[in-house]
Protein backbone atom coordinates (compact mmCIF):
# COMPACT_ATOMS: atom_id res chain seq x y z
CA UNK A 1 0.00 0.00 0.00
CA UNK A 2 2.86 2.37 0.91
CA UNK A 3 4.58 1.57 -2.41
CA UNK A 4 1.33 2.36 -4.28
CA UNK A 5 0.93 5.70 -2.50
CA UNK A 6 4.57 6.55 -3.19
CA UNK A 7 4.04 5.74 -6.85
CA UNK A 8 0.93 7.92 -6.98
CA UNK A 9 2.92 10.79 -5.47
CA UNK A 10 5.86 10.32 -7.83
CA UNK A 11 3.81 10.19 -11.06
CA UNK A 12 2.75 13.88 -11.11
CA UNK A 13 6.33 14.98 -10.47
CA UNK A 14 7.57 12.67 -13.23
CA UNK A 15 5.00 14.07 -15.66
CA UNK A 16 5.96 17.62 -14.71
CA UNK A 17 9.63 16.80 -15.32
CA UNK A 18 8.87 15.25 -18.71
CA UNK A 19 6.74 18.21 -19.79
CA UNK A 20 9.45 20.61 -18.67
CA UNK A 21 12.11 18.62 -20.51
CA UNK A 22 10.07 18.50 -23.71
CA UNK A 23 9.39 22.24 -23.65
CA UNK A 24 13.04 23.10 -23.09
CA UNK A 25 14.56 24.15 -26.40
CA UNK A 26 18.15 25.03 -27.09
CA UNK A 27 19.60 26.60 -30.20
CA UNK A 28 22.96 27.27 -31.76
CA UNK A 29 23.34 31.02 -32.21
CA UNK A 30 25.74 31.99 -35.01
CA UNK A 31 27.18 35.51 -35.00
CA UNK A 32 28.86 37.18 -37.96
CA UNK A 33 31.08 40.21 -37.31
CA UNK A 34 33.43 42.79 -38.72
CA UNK A 35 37.05 41.93 -37.93
CA UNK A 36 38.61 45.39 -38.19
CA UNK A 37 39.09 45.50 -34.40
CA UNK A 38 39.51 42.47 -32.13
CA UNK A 39 36.85 40.11 -33.48
CA UNK A 40 37.86 36.56 -34.43
CA UNK A 41 35.18 36.27 -37.13
CA UNK A 42 32.31 33.82 -36.63
CA UNK A 43 31.10 32.90 -33.14
CA UNK A 44 28.80 30.07 -32.02
CA UNK A 45 26.80 30.30 -28.79
CA UNK A 46 24.37 28.03 -26.97
CA UNK A 47 21.01 29.82 -26.55
CA UNK A 48 18.27 28.59 -24.19
CA UNK A 49 14.83 29.74 -25.34
CA UNK A 50 13.34 29.07 -21.89
CA UNK A 51 15.72 31.24 -19.89
CA UNK A 52 17.26 33.57 -22.46
CA UNK A 53 20.74 32.50 -21.35
CA UNK A 54 23.56 32.46 -23.92
CA UNK A 55 26.89 30.68 -23.47
CA UNK A 56 29.94 30.77 -25.78
CA UNK A 57 30.89 27.49 -27.46
CA UNK A 58 33.34 28.14 -30.31
CA UNK A 59 34.74 30.72 -32.73
CA UNK A 60 36.91 30.95 -35.82
CA UNK A 61 40.41 32.36 -35.46
CA UNK A 62 41.21 34.18 -38.71
CA UNK A 63 38.25 34.99 -40.95
CA UNK A 64 37.98 38.41 -42.62
CA UNK A 65 34.73 40.35 -42.16
CA UNK A 66 32.16 37.52 -42.21
CA UNK A 67 29.46 40.18 -41.90
CA UNK A 68 26.55 38.05 -43.10
CA UNK A 69 25.91 34.32 -42.76
CA UNK A 70 23.35 31.83 -43.96
CA UNK A 71 22.82 28.20 -42.92
CA UNK A 72 21.61 25.47 -45.26
CA UNK A 73 18.15 24.12 -44.55
CA UNK A 74 19.58 20.70 -43.63
CA UNK A 75 21.91 22.54 -41.18
CA UNK A 76 25.00 20.82 -42.56
CA UNK A 77 26.63 23.88 -44.11
CA UNK A 78 27.28 27.52 -43.25
CA UNK A 79 28.06 30.14 -45.88
CA UNK A 80 29.60 33.53 -45.15
CA UNK A 81 30.42 36.61 -47.16
CA UNK A 82 33.83 38.20 -46.68
CA UNK A 83 33.00 41.89 -46.94
CA UNK A 84 36.12 43.36 -48.53
CA UNK A 85 36.78 45.64 -51.51
CA UNK A 86 39.37 47.34 -53.70
CA UNK A 87 42.58 45.36 -54.07
CA UNK A 88 40.91 42.50 -52.16
CA UNK A 89 37.41 42.20 -53.65
CA UNK A 90 34.70 40.29 -51.81
CA UNK A 91 34.56 36.54 -51.39
CA UNK A 92 32.18 33.77 -50.37
CA UNK A 93 33.33 31.05 -47.96
CA UNK A 94 31.75 27.64 -47.38
CA UNK A 95 31.98 25.61 -44.16
CA UNK A 96 30.61 22.30 -43.00
CA UNK A 97 29.03 22.39 -39.54
CA UNK A 98 30.17 19.68 -37.13
CA UNK A 99 27.23 19.52 -34.69
CA UNK A 100 28.83 16.86 -32.51
CA UNK A 101 31.95 18.90 -31.78
CA UNK A 102 30.27 22.28 -32.40
CA UNK A 103 32.70 23.79 -34.90
CA UNK A 104 32.96 24.89 -38.50
CA UNK A 105 35.26 23.17 -40.95
CA UNK A 106 36.51 25.19 -43.92
CA UNK A 107 35.49 23.77 -47.32
CA UNK A 108 36.41 26.39 -49.91
CA UNK A 109 36.21 30.04 -50.90
CA UNK A 110 35.56 31.86 -54.17
CA UNK A 111 35.20 35.42 -55.48
CA UNK A 112 31.82 37.00 -54.73
CA UNK A 113 31.66 38.86 -58.03
CA UNK A 114 32.01 42.35 -56.59
CA UNK A 115 33.05 44.59 -53.73
CA UNK A 116 31.62 44.48 -50.20
CA UNK A 117 29.23 41.51 -50.35
CA UNK A 118 26.65 42.21 -47.64
CA UNK A 119 24.02 39.45 -47.94
CA UNK A 120 23.94 35.75 -48.78
CA UNK A 121 21.16 33.18 -49.15
CA UNK A 122 20.67 29.61 -50.38
CA UNK A 123 17.82 27.67 -51.92
CA UNK A 124 16.13 25.05 -49.72
CA UNK A 125 17.76 22.19 -51.65
CA UNK A 126 21.18 23.86 -51.18
CA UNK A 127 21.93 23.79 -54.91
CA UNK A 128 22.13 27.55 -55.44
CA UNK A 129 23.65 30.41 -53.48
CA UNK A 130 22.88 34.11 -54.08
CA UNK A 131 24.99 37.10 -53.02
CA UNK A 132 24.42 40.87 -52.96
CA UNK A 133 27.59 42.88 -53.62
CA UNK A 134 26.84 46.31 -52.20
CA UNK A 135 29.54 48.66 -53.48
CA UNK A 136 29.78 47.22 -57.00
CA UNK A 137 25.99 46.94 -57.35
CA UNK A 138 25.99 43.34 -58.54
CA UNK A 139 23.94 40.25 -57.76
CA UNK A 140 25.61 36.87 -58.29
CA UNK A 141 24.43 33.25 -58.42
CA UNK A 142 26.65 30.29 -57.51
CA UNK A 143 26.03 26.57 -58.06
CA UNK A 144 26.65 24.50 -54.91
CA UNK A 145 28.19 21.03 -55.13
CA UNK A 146 26.86 17.97 -53.28
CA UNK A 147 29.68 18.26 -50.71
CA UNK A 148 28.62 21.83 -49.87
CA UNK A 149 31.46 23.52 -51.73
CA UNK A 150 30.68 26.59 -53.84
CA UNK A 151 31.50 26.77 -57.54
CA UNK A 152 32.54 30.07 -59.17
CA UNK A 153 29.51 32.21 -59.96
CA UNK A 154 27.60 31.28 -63.10
CA UNK A 155 25.58 34.49 -63.36
CA UNK A 156 26.34 38.12 -62.51
CA UNK A 157 23.93 41.01 -63.01
CA UNK A 158 25.13 44.59 -62.68
CA UNK A 159 22.27 46.87 -61.66
CA UNK A 160 23.50 49.73 -63.85
CA UNK A 161 21.13 48.27 -66.47
CA UNK A 162 18.20 49.45 -64.32
CA UNK A 163 19.37 53.04 -64.00
CA UNK A 164 16.73 55.49 -65.22
CA UNK A 165 17.76 57.42 -68.38
CA UNK A 166 19.41 60.73 -67.56
CA UNK A 167 19.70 59.94 -63.84
CA UNK A 168 23.18 59.58 -62.37
CA UNK A 169 22.91 57.08 -59.52
CA UNK A 170 25.24 54.36 -58.30
CA UNK A 171 23.61 50.93 -57.78
CA UNK A 172 23.98 49.24 -54.40
CA UNK A 173 22.45 45.76 -54.23
CA UNK A 174 21.63 45.10 -50.57
CA UNK A 175 19.87 41.72 -50.48
CA UNK A 176 19.07 38.59 -52.50
CA UNK A 177 15.87 36.95 -51.21
CA UNK A 178 14.08 33.94 -52.66
CA UNK A 179 10.27 34.09 -52.63
CA UNK A 180 8.39 31.52 -50.51
CA UNK A 181 7.36 29.58 -53.64
CA UNK A 182 11.01 29.69 -54.89
CA UNK A 183 9.86 30.98 -58.31
CA UNK A 184 11.43 34.40 -57.85
CA UNK A 185 14.39 36.23 -56.36
CA UNK A 186 14.02 39.81 -55.09
CA UNK A 187 16.85 42.33 -54.78
CA UNK A 188 16.43 45.73 -53.11
CA UNK A 189 18.82 48.25 -54.71
CA UNK A 190 19.58 51.01 -52.22
CA UNK A 191 21.37 53.24 -54.74
CA UNK A 192 18.72 53.10 -57.47
CA UNK A 193 15.72 53.18 -55.09
CA UNK A 194 14.26 50.08 -56.74
CA UNK A 195 12.96 46.68 -55.72
CA UNK A 196 13.81 44.27 -58.54
CA UNK A 197 12.00 40.94 -59.01
CA UNK A 198 13.59 38.16 -61.09
CA UNK A 199 12.12 34.92 -62.30
CA UNK A 200 14.22 32.06 -60.94
CA UNK A 201 14.76 28.83 -62.89
CA UNK A 202 16.99 26.44 -60.89
CA UNK A 203 17.41 24.11 -63.89
CA UNK A 204 19.25 26.79 -65.91
CA UNK A 205 22.96 27.62 -65.72
CA UNK A 206 21.89 31.27 -65.52
CA UNK A 207 18.76 30.98 -63.33
CA UNK A 208 17.72 34.65 -63.21
CA UNK A 209 15.66 36.23 -65.96
CA UNK A 210 16.07 39.99 -66.24
CA UNK A 211 12.62 41.47 -65.57
CA UNK A 212 10.68 43.79 -67.83
CA UNK A 213 7.92 45.05 -65.54
CA UNK A 214 8.61 43.50 -62.12
CA UNK A 215 10.31 46.54 -60.62
CA UNK A 216 8.91 48.66 -57.78
CA UNK A 217 10.19 52.23 -57.63
CA UNK A 218 10.70 53.75 -54.18
CA UNK A 219 10.72 57.49 -53.46
CA UNK A 220 13.95 59.24 -54.42
CA UNK A 221 16.88 58.68 -52.03
CA UNK A 222 14.95 56.46 -49.60
CA UNK A 223 17.31 53.52 -50.09
CA UNK A 224 15.49 50.13 -50.23
CA UNK A 225 17.49 47.83 -47.95
CA UNK A 226 15.86 44.61 -46.66
CA UNK A 227 12.57 42.79 -47.20
CA UNK A 228 10.53 40.07 -45.52
CA UNK A 229 7.44 38.13 -46.62
CA UNK A 230 4.28 37.76 -44.57
CA UNK A 231 3.66 34.31 -43.14
CA UNK A 232 1.00 33.56 -45.79
CA UNK A 233 3.23 34.89 -48.59
CA UNK A 234 0.68 37.51 -49.72
CA UNK A 235 2.62 40.61 -48.67
CA UNK A 236 6.16 41.95 -48.90
CA UNK A 237 7.52 44.40 -46.32
CA UNK A 238 10.41 46.63 -47.41
CA UNK A 239 12.69 48.49 -44.99
CA UNK A 240 14.24 51.70 -46.34
CA UNK A 241 17.62 52.75 -45.00
CA UNK A 242 17.32 56.51 -45.51
CA UNK A 243 14.30 57.73 -43.59
CA UNK A 244 13.64 54.36 -41.90
CA UNK A 245 10.18 53.87 -43.40
CA UNK A 246 8.54 50.50 -44.10
CA UNK A 247 6.62 50.05 -47.35
CA UNK A 248 3.98 47.31 -47.58
CA UNK A 249 3.33 45.64 -50.94
CA UNK A 250 0.76 43.12 -52.03
CA UNK A 251 2.51 40.15 -53.70
CA UNK A 252 0.89 38.20 -56.52
CA UNK A 253 3.04 35.86 -58.60
CA UNK A 254 5.98 38.24 -58.88
CA UNK A 255 3.97 41.46 -59.08
CA UNK A 256 4.16 44.15 -56.38
CA UNK A 257 1.34 46.56 -55.53
CA UNK A 258 1.95 49.23 -52.89
CA UNK A 259 -0.44 49.11 -49.94
CA UNK A 260 1.10 51.36 -47.26
CA UNK A 261 4.15 53.38 -46.24
CA UNK A 262 4.77 53.93 -42.52
CA UNK A 263 7.57 55.26 -40.29
CA UNK A 264 9.41 53.26 -37.62
CA UNK A 265 9.78 56.21 -35.28
CA UNK A 266 7.64 58.30 -32.90
CA UNK A 267 5.69 61.24 -34.36
CA UNK A 268 7.64 64.48 -34.37
CA UNK A 269 11.09 62.88 -34.36
CA UNK A 270 13.37 65.11 -36.44
CA UNK A 271 16.78 63.46 -35.93
CA UNK A 272 18.79 61.19 -38.26
CA UNK A 273 16.84 58.07 -39.25
CA UNK A 274 18.74 55.07 -40.58
CA UNK A 275 16.75 51.85 -41.15
CA UNK A 276 18.43 48.44 -40.92
CA UNK A 277 16.67 45.08 -40.42
CA UNK A 278 13.08 43.86 -40.71
CA UNK A 279 11.52 40.60 -39.47
CA UNK A 280 8.13 39.02 -38.69
CA UNK A 281 7.39 37.02 -35.53
CA UNK A 282 6.99 33.23 -35.90
CA UNK A 283 3.21 33.51 -35.42
CA UNK A 284 2.97 36.12 -38.20
CA UNK A 285 1.20 38.67 -35.98
CA UNK A 286 3.94 41.25 -35.45
CA UNK A 287 6.62 42.93 -37.52
CA UNK A 288 9.84 44.34 -36.04
CA UNK A 289 12.26 46.80 -37.63
CA UNK A 290 15.58 48.17 -36.35
CA UNK A 291 16.67 51.75 -36.92
CA UNK A 292 20.06 53.35 -36.37
CA UNK A 293 21.23 56.95 -36.76
CA UNK A 294 19.90 58.91 -33.78
CA UNK A 295 17.07 56.41 -33.20
CA UNK A 296 18.84 53.22 -32.00
CA UNK A 297 15.58 51.38 -31.54
CA UNK A 298 13.42 48.46 -32.55
CA UNK A 299 9.98 49.44 -33.84
CA UNK A 300 7.07 47.09 -33.08
CA UNK A 301 4.09 46.80 -35.45
CA UNK A 302 0.97 44.68 -35.40
CA UNK A 303 -0.06 43.18 -38.75
CA UNK A 304 -3.59 43.15 -40.14
CA UNK A 305 -3.69 39.68 -41.67
CA UNK A 306 -6.35 40.65 -44.25
CA UNK A 307 -4.98 43.92 -45.59
CA UNK A 308 -1.34 43.41 -44.62
CA UNK A 309 -1.25 46.92 -43.17
CA UNK A 310 0.87 47.80 -40.15
CA UNK A 311 0.02 49.65 -36.95
CA UNK A 312 2.91 51.02 -34.89
CA UNK A 313 2.44 49.67 -31.37
CA UNK A 314 5.57 51.17 -29.85
CA UNK A 315 9.35 51.31 -29.89
CA UNK A 316 12.05 49.77 -27.74
CA UNK A 317 15.55 51.19 -27.26
CA UNK A 318 18.13 48.77 -28.65
CA UNK A 319 20.17 49.41 -25.49
CA UNK A 320 23.18 50.13 -27.66
CA UNK A 321 24.49 51.94 -30.71
CA UNK A 322 23.87 51.16 -34.38
CA UNK A 323 21.51 48.14 -34.18
CA UNK A 324 22.04 46.08 -37.33
CA UNK A 325 20.62 42.61 -37.70
CA UNK A 326 18.36 41.06 -35.05
CA UNK A 327 16.69 37.69 -34.67
CA UNK A 328 13.60 36.22 -33.01
CA UNK A 329 14.22 32.73 -31.65
CA UNK A 330 11.96 30.09 -33.26
CA UNK A 331 9.80 29.77 -30.12
CA UNK A 332 9.06 33.49 -30.28
CA UNK A 333 10.12 33.96 -26.66
CA UNK A 334 13.08 36.27 -27.24
CA UNK A 335 14.38 38.90 -29.64
CA UNK A 336 18.15 39.47 -29.82
CA UNK A 337 19.56 42.73 -31.24
CA UNK A 338 23.14 43.12 -32.51
CA UNK A 339 24.39 46.64 -31.72
CA UNK A 340 27.43 46.98 -33.96
CA UNK A 341 29.08 50.12 -32.57
CA UNK A 342 28.52 49.49 -28.84
CA UNK A 343 29.58 45.86 -29.40
CA UNK A 344 26.75 44.22 -27.50
CA UNK A 345 23.93 41.82 -28.35
CA UNK A 346 20.94 42.61 -26.14
CA UNK A 347 18.43 39.89 -25.26
CA UNK A 348 14.80 41.03 -24.98
CA UNK A 349 11.81 39.00 -23.77
CA UNK A 350 8.84 39.06 -26.15
CA UNK A 351 5.23 39.32 -25.03
CA UNK A 352 3.54 37.04 -27.56
CA UNK A 353 0.15 38.67 -26.99
CA UNK A 354 1.15 42.32 -27.36
CA UNK A 355 4.42 41.98 -29.28
CA UNK A 356 6.16 44.32 -26.85
CA UNK A 357 9.74 43.81 -25.69
CA UNK A 358 11.27 43.83 -22.20
CA UNK A 359 14.99 44.10 -21.51
CA UNK A 360 16.13 40.98 -19.64
CA UNK A 361 19.41 42.57 -18.56
CA UNK A 362 21.25 39.78 -20.39
CA UNK A 363 23.81 40.64 -23.04
CA UNK A 364 26.49 39.05 -25.20
CA UNK A 365 29.63 41.15 -25.61
CA UNK A 366 31.35 40.57 -28.96
CA UNK A 367 33.38 43.00 -31.10
CA UNK A 368 31.42 44.48 -34.01
CA UNK A 369 28.45 42.07 -34.22
CA UNK A 370 26.48 42.32 -37.47
CA UNK A 371 24.52 39.15 -38.28
CA UNK A 372 22.61 36.64 -36.12
CA UNK A 373 21.39 33.19 -37.24
CA UNK A 374 19.89 30.37 -35.19
CA UNK A 375 19.23 26.63 -35.61
CA UNK A 376 18.05 23.93 -33.16
CA UNK A 377 20.72 21.94 -31.34
CA UNK A 378 18.74 18.72 -31.69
Amino acid sequence: MKKLNALKTAVPFLLLFLISSCSSKKYYLFIGTYTNTTSKGIYIYDFDSNTGEAKPLWNTDSVTNPSYLTISKDQKYVYAVNETHGDNPGRVTAYSFDKKNVKLNFINTTASGGDDPCFISTTDDNKWLAVANYTSGTATLFPINADGSVQPYSQLINDTIYRNPGVIKTPHVHETVFSPDKKYMITPDLGLDKLIVYKFDPSSKTPLTVPSTSIAQSADSTGPRHITFSKDGKFVYLMHEMGANVTVYGWNDGQLTQVQDIGTFPKGFAGIKDGAEIMISPDGKFLYASARGELNLVAIFSIDETSGKLTLKGTQSSMGLHPRNFIIDPTGNYLLVANQDSENIVIFKRDKETGMLTNTGKQIHIPRPVCLQMIPEN
